[in-house]
């Protein structure tokens, strides 16, 4: 086993579980066989095929009518609403995302940093740009969208992660040299800009949330390329700013802050 960083030795059933569920998670509206399972996690197939049975019943997993094909399970679902249901910071927002979603008519997100990436913890849509699929409970690589360059932007260069970077658009940065020089610019100016790298069309401007050091959590505002002038983006920064002060003025003590 091996240790865990606080001297407790990590349970390798319980490893793999955690392994196996985010490798389906991550799989998306892909369903995985059972040898590609195996071959992944590099685990004997008559040891996958039992874990998976495991959480099969307990409804961590599903799998088809043949039994051949497996994917994420609702189980994984509900455990998610829950965590953002009790988390106190998302509880703290939300109200603060309607404020700026009804002030600007645009699309509001709030992010986390995990790792590399950013996980979406909430959203208000624009009326004017409706996604077919909510971002909630998603990921996007940090150096790919404003949340993920207004936190990485609280943090040392040289905590940057290593490159090069995914390319999800012809502008996303993809090595750690242009990515230093763009969070340099976002210490400058207080906030971060997104144009179309992380999506194509989408401008993108996001705001760290300081109520923990560094921070962990940031808002944005996402516009289309069609609709953003220099007045709207103007106001944006203008009303975002304004919101994430008083967000920052809310919240103090009284919470749990996790790990």
């Amino acid at each position: 086993m091996s240790d865990t960083g606080g001297g407790v030795r990590e349970v390798k059933s319980a490893a793999r579980t955690v392994e196996l569920l985010e490798l389906l998670a991550a799989r998306g509206d892909r369903p995985a066989r059972l040898q590609e399972l195996a071959d992944e996690l590099g685990v004997p197939r008559s040891s996958m095929y039992a874990l998976l049975q495991t959480l099969i019943s307990r409804g961590w997993v599903r799998t088809d009518v043949t039994g051949s094909l497996y994917g994420i399970g609702i189980h994984a679902l509900l455990t998610g609403t829950s965590y953002l249901d009790s988390d106190p910071r998302v509880r703290l927002v939300r109200p603060y995302l309607d404020e700026a979603s009804e002030a600007l008519g645009e699309t509001i997100h709030m992010g986390r940093l995990d790792g590399r990436d950013v996980a979406y913890l909430a959203t208000r849509e624009s009326h004017e740009y409706l996604r077919t699929i909510s971002r909630v409970g998603r990921r996007l690589p940090a150096h790919a969208g404003a949340l993920g360059k207004a936190l990485l932007a609280e943090r040392d260069d040289d905590e940057l992660p290593e490159g090069p970077y995914e390319a999800l658009t012809p502008d996303t940065h993809t090595g750690p040299e242009s990515l230093a020089a763009d969070l340099a610019r976002v210490r400058t100016r207080g906030y971060s800009v997104d144009r179309e790298e992380g999506v194509a069309g989408i401008v993108g401007f996001g705001f760290a949330l300081r109520y923990d050091v560094p921070a962990q959590d940031a808002i944005s505002c996402s516009v289309p390329v069609a609709r953003l002038t220099p007045e709207h983006e103007e106001r944006i920064v203008a009303v975002m700013r304004e919101i994430r002060a008083k967000v920052e003025a809310t919240a103090v003590g009284g919470t749990v802050h996790w790990r």
